[in-house]
């Protein structure tokens, strides 16, 4: 079983990863976790509130929970477990230790994905996982296409080849 990490930012159009994921290692049963990382504020009051970060959790839609459910329903025999998990620090070593705890196998990021920042204490997630010395794999988004789909596509260009025949 595999463990891949993915950074994300909650937007709905990070979770598209997971087809070219799924297809990219299609021999391997995963665990995917998405993580978003947060540097620790110097305020001695937020350090003491620090285990009860509930309200991160208020960041993430319900749209992308349903996502995530509709993935891992779709990929059932591939995908073990989706979470959601935050890093709160901005040292490599720190984030080492955040990898090795969750016992990742690689990072993975789609191509030209922009991050964005969901409040004044997050990091870009390039900073930690170019330097964590853990894999790091780069996936293009990929149009997933159903059988009914790629029939009716056949069908239209069929009859547009014919009418402009």
């Amino acid at each position: 079983m595999k463990t891949v990490l993915i950074p994300t930012d909650f937007k709905l159009e990070s979770i598209k990863i997971i087809d070219a994921l799924v297809q990219h290692q299609n021999s391997e049963k995963l665990n995917i976790i998405f993580v978003h990382a947060f540097k620790l504020s110097d305020s001695i009051t937020d350090m003491l509130m620090l285990s009860r970060r509930s309200r991160d959790y208020e960041n993430v839609s319900d749209g992308f929970y349903q996502e995530i459910n509709n993935a891992k329903a779709k990929y059932a025999d591939q995908i073990n477990t989706i979470g959601i998990e935050y890093f709160y620090g901005s040292t490599v070593a720190a984030f080492k230790n955040f990898i090795e705890a969750f016992d990742v196998s690689c990072i993975a990021y789609l191509k030209n994905y922009a991050f964005t920042p969901i409040n004044k204490y997050s990091i870009d997630p390039k900073i930690l996982t170019e330097r964590a010395g853990c894999e790091v794999i780069q996936l293009n988004a990929l149009t997933v296409h159903t059988k009914e789909n790629l029939i009716d596509t056949k069908i239209q260009e069929a009859q547009l080849l014919e009418a402009n025949a």
